[in-house]
């Protein structure tokens, strides 16, 4: 199975979950992180502000960090770079170790009824909005 490190920019926790104002980004890959361990993917996540000596021996982060201030967050899969600069959203997770892609909880078909057949209690969509 495959190993994803993820090596975060400076945070208050380990998250980045914490504090008054609370980044939804870090929220929805904290639990993208744990479905990947749910599906046996190995995770080590390090934060600069609580480990840099996880950053100053990986020679690739190491590098990245000289050569520009975007490199953080950086995910390292199996000994390579896979993203640089932000957080990839469970789909993209999922390719990077070759898992199926989730289904999305979203879609127009599971939130939009048909404009003809409307379930009792659930308004027709409007001709004039777009629904979802």
């Amino acid at each position: 199975m495959s190993k994803v490190q993820v090596f975060d920019p400076p945070m208050c926790c380990s998250t980045g979950v914490c504090g008054p104002q609370v980044d939804p980004a870090l929220v929805r890959f904290a639990a993208d992180l744990e479905w990947l361990k749910s599906k046996g993917v190995e995770v080590e996540r390090f934060n600069l502000s609580q480990g840099p000596a996880a950053f100053v021996s990986n020679p690739m982060v190491a590098q990245a960090m000289r050569a520009g201030a975007d490199a953080l967050p950086m995910l390292i899969v199996d000994g390579k770079i896979a993203a640089q600069g932000r957080y990839p959203d469970r789909e993209a997770l999922a390719a990077l170790v070759g898992l199926d892609a989730p289904e999305s909880l979203y879609t127009p078909a599971a939130c939009c009824p048909p404009s003809d057949a409307a379930p009792v209690g659930i308004a027709k969509p409007s001709s004039k909005k777009k629904c979802c």
